[in-house]
């Protein structure tokens, strides 16, 4: 990818997140800031979205340092196993494991006595439908054997990125991170080969430009010698 497609690349990302945040932000904690708007402070308003806009560009750039560690993990596990049917089908089994391990250790460290297990799975189901429509896509896109690692990243790498709210399972922080690593995640899959295709066209008129400059010198060289 060339220096300029890769700047819009994360750039975008970086406004993506930026902006989800931002405007998320006020209705998941609509309980700590409605009196902002029930009041009309224009100034707590804006300084606050500024405040949740920088959230989000830290959610988006760990977004993108998982994503930058996704692809080196990708080809080390094709490296490995030397086989797409077999490094997927290790994919798989992590996305079951870690699943599992998102549900359970989560009830187990924070379930109150008598509470229900199902919010706990309902917040596993909800990541793995959105990345399951991610790798849908993904695989519409480009080819059926990204599937499985589109899905893998969008579960395992989300979860990764998603630990240090976890941790701390402060409700809000959790779904305030969760929607922007998703949407960066979604963005940085699906558009990766775009950007790659246009770096490769802008590579491609360069060298036909500097092949027709070459040809021009030349002739007008002959020219001249003549």
């Amino acid at each position: 990818m060339t220096i300029r497609n890769l700047i819009k690349f994360l750039f975008n990302s970086l406004l993506l997140g930026g902006i989800i945040t931002g405007i998320l932000g006020f209705l998941i904690r609509w309980n700590e800031f409605q009196p902002y708007f029930t009041e009309v402070k224009i100034g707590a308003i804006l300084s606050t979205f500024i405040w949740l806009v920088g959230v989000g560009l830290i959610f988006a750039v760990v977004s993108q340092v998982g994503f930058f560690a996704y692809l080196f993990i990708h080809q080390f596990g094709l490296g490995i196993f030397r086989s797409i049917s077999l490094w997927n089908a290790v994919q798989l089994v992590l996305i079951v494991f870690v699943l599992f391990d998102l549900i359970y250790f989560r009830f187990q460290a924070f379930a109150g006595e008598g509470e229900s297990i199902l919010p706990y799975v309902g917040l596993a189901i909800f990541l793995l439908v959105a990345a399951l429509i991610v790798a849908f896509f993904k695989a519409k896109t480009t080819n059926r054997t990204t599937f499985v690692s589109a899905l893998f990243f969008m579960v395992v790498v989300t979860i990764l990125e998603w630990l240090p709210v976890l941790r701390v399972n402060e409700v809000s922080w959790v779904y305030l991170m969760i929607f922007p690593l998703i949407a960066c995640n979604a963005y940085l899959i699906l558009m990766l080969p775009k950007y790659n295709k246009l770096s490769a066209e802008e590579r491609e008129r360069k060298s036909s430009q500097k092949n027709n400059v070459q040809t021009d010198h030349k002739k007008q060289t002959k020219k001249a010698s003549r």
